[in-house]
């Protein structure tokens, strides 16, 4: 079997995990889906899992909710270097299994979120960053922010962008909560696509053309939307009144659309075939990467099987195939 190199997948090192447990975030929301699933935390099972796949590895990454939202901004600073530390100890010990890992950083402190992404970068080996769509319900695009992003173009690093909401936001104005979990169905892929929307607008693609983001779960909307991108986003300014969208449209290089092909995607989309044949035709053979988001599954290695059966189930060459699996990786990876 070929090499697949897993690009977005989660799992808390020890001493981070230990810390997760005594948090005051408790099961609340995600984290009582994170605190239920072994393979996130329990190394040996985890390793078992991945066994199934033969010539399989993973860039590792932390769980899911972000950093502040689990231990506070208080902690932030303190947590994000123990995850990275720790994430680090395992790709060096398990070579063979781990590919590398992604920084992740406390992003309600961004002076710190700098030093954190430089040392793990240059003194720890991160292959890349791992940030969420919003920072305790702020826009990345706020000025604040923007340093992190520039210190990952000069230091020509990729990010990953994960979704996050919680309960918290509610589906309707009337509502203190949402319902149903449509928080997390139908609200993650919103987040994700509001998140490339807001720095497509904000100009941060034209101030820095070389970074590089892969959107989680194949761009969240924006593959299915495409007409509404494309065409509805040509008449930006023509429904709102009282800003001026249309010099703001007039002032952009490219259409609205070319700039969210400049994203990449990745394939964790739980064994969606179709949703993956529209992502692979809106961002490109080039710009599509493995992934399958374990250990999140009902059972352990499901999404993982899932997502191969979908991608051998594509009218592609098995040259393609490889692209997708493992050359789009190494090269983004720069190895």
């Amino acid at each position: 079997m070929a090499l697949k190199i897993d690009l977005f997948n989660h799992f808390f090192p020890k001493r981070f995990w230990e810390e997760f447990l005594k948090s005051s975030y408790g099961l609340k929301d995600m984290g009582k889906r994170v605190a239920n699933i072994p393979n996130i935390f329990n190394l040996e099972s985890r390793l078992r899992t991945m066994d199934e796949f033969g010539e399989y590895v993973q860039l590792l990454s932390l769980g899911s909710p972000p950093i502040e939202v689990f231990f506070g901004a208080a902690d932030a600073v303190r947590m994000a270097r123990i995850g990275n530390d720790g994430q680090a100890e395992l790709v060096a010990k398990h070579p063979d299994r781990f590919i590398g890992f992604l920084s992740s950083l406390p992003m309600t402190d961004p002076d710190e979120s700098v030093k954190e992404l430089r040392r793990s970068v240059q003194d720890l080996g991160a292959k890349g960053i791992q940030i969420y769509t919003n920072v305790l319900g702020k826009a990345l695009d706020a000025p604040e922010f923007l340093p992190v992003f520039e210190e990952a173009a000069s230091l020509d690093i990729p990010i990953w962008m994960h979704p996050a909401r919680a309960a918290n936001f509610s589906d309707y104005a009337t509502e203190s909560k949402s319902k149903y979990e449509i928080w997390w169905t139908f609200g993650w892929p919103y987040e994700t696509s509001t998140a490339m929307a807001r720095m497509v607008f904000s100009g941060l693609l034209d101030r820095l053309p070389n970074l590089k983001i892969i959107t989680h779960h194949m761009g969240g909307m924006i593959p299915y939307f495409e007409g509404r991108v494309g065409y509805g986003w040509d008449k930006l300014g023509s429904r709102t009144t009282d800003e001026d969208y249309e010099l703001l449209l007039k002032s952009m290089k490219k259409r609205p659309i070319d700039y969210f092909r400049r994203f990449l995607a990745d394939t964790a989309l739980f064994g969606a075939r179709a949703a993956t044949v529209c992502g692979l035709d809106f961002f490109g053979l080039d710009n599509v990467v493995f992934a399958s988001d374990t250990p999140f599954e009902p059972t352990p290695g499901l999404y993982i099987r899932e997502t191969i059966k979908v991608i051998e189930s594509l009218d592609l060459t098995a040259d393609q195939k490889d692209q997708i699996y493992r050359r789009n990786a190494l090269r983004l990876l720069k190895m």
